[in-house]
């Protein structure tokens, strides 16, 4: 999802237009994980851009989306950019601790 969202409008509130942002990122997000995994790959990941402008647009952490998005709401910025593409996840395996007797 590659999209820039108006936030200003005549009827809806400023508000609202933000809880919209973030339901639809949710939602792309949720819709997203449920695809089938090709083979070798254990998780959907995905790689976020979020700015005023898709050229402003900077890398975030998905964790991070609804920090930022409240941020927008603080600067009460026009529009907002975001930006969620999935892409493959691998598992890291963690090494095993030995254990000293």
């Amino acid at each position: 999802m590659k999209k820039t969202f108006p936030l200003t409008h005549e009827k809806i509130k400023y508000p609202r237009m933000i809880e919209s942002v973030r339901a639809e990122a949710r939602k792309y997000i949720k819709r997203s994980r449920r695809k089938e995994l090709p083979k070798g790959v254990d998780f959907w990941d995905f790689g976020c851009r979020f700015g005023a402008s898709a050229n402003e647009a900077k890398d975030i952490h998905l964790a991070e989306i609804d920090k930022f998005i409240s941020e927008a709401e603080k600067l009460e910025l026009p529009s907002l950019y975001l930006e969620i593409l999935p892409k493959h996840g691998h598992r890291l395996k963690k090494e095993k601790a030995s254990s000293q007797s």
